[in-house]
């Protein structure tokens, strides 16, 4: 069993440019299938930031349906392609060359955030990530989050070779203890995304809405002189 520290995530920059640069898109063209299925809790033209976008399968199917949507990505050579692609479907998104640490993560800014498969995130950065996605999220914004459960070292038909950057119920419950959890599920399916997502995969969703501030009489502001 690898650890975090594997040379796949040492340079991850290098290596998803690496993967990319391969003919065809890594993972598909169509939308994750948690992400089609639960997209519907959006409202019509929301604001969406799709993280570590990849190759754009996903943004590029949301702007389609009309939403405004921002993305992001460590690799340029992927953001390149999912500008291609965005091209190709005749779609607007904005797209960005940055790494989680760096993305800008406007505060209160979107009806919703795509996190699909984010788990090259090791436990640091993943507290990181989710803490800003949180943090984008507008009061009454919510999260769509897919990624394998540890189970998934069985089957090894994706994700990383590591446990440490994989998901279960009660550090997502933990992590995202001030949302609401409206739908939180482990389950097995046989997946095809691609070439590198392909077989029966241990997979965990979940929908959360970051909760509104309380309604009531505001605080008088006190001064300070």
């Amino acid at each position: 069993m690898a650890n975090s520290s594997s040379p796949a995530f040492s340079n991850p920059a290098q290596t998803w440019n690496t993967r990319f640069a391969e003919e065809g898109y890594l993972f598909g063209l169509d939308p994750n299938e948690w992400l089609r299925a639960h997209a519907k809790v959006w409202p019509k033209n929301a604001t969406i930031l799709s993280v570590a976008d990849g190759e754009g399968r996903n943004s590029v199917w949301l702007a389609g349906l009309g939403h405004r949507v921002d993305a992001f990505d460590i690799a340029e050579v992927g953001v390149a392609k999912a500008q291609k692609l965005a091209a190709e479907k005749q779609v607007s998104v904005n797209f960005s060359v940055a790494d989680c640490d760096s993305f800008a993560w406007p505060q209160d800014a979107y009806d919703g955030v795509a996190a699909i498969f984010v788990q090259f995130a090791e436990p640091s950065l993943r507290d990181r990530l989710f803490l800003n996605i949180i943090r984008c999220l507008k009061p009454g914004g919510v999260l769509i989050l897919q990624g394998y459960t540890p189970k998934q070292l069985e089957y090894k038909t994706g994700g990383p070779p590591c446990v440490d950057h994989l998901y279960t119920k009660p550090l997502l419950q933990q992590r995202f203890a001030n949302m609401e959890i409206s739908n939180l599920v482990e389950y097995e399916a046989n997946i095809t995304e691609g070439t590198q997502h392909r077989g029966q995969s241990a997979l965990i969703g979940m929908v959360a809405r970051k909760t509104k501030p309380p309604v009531g009489p505001s605080t008088p502001a006190t001064s300070g002189t």
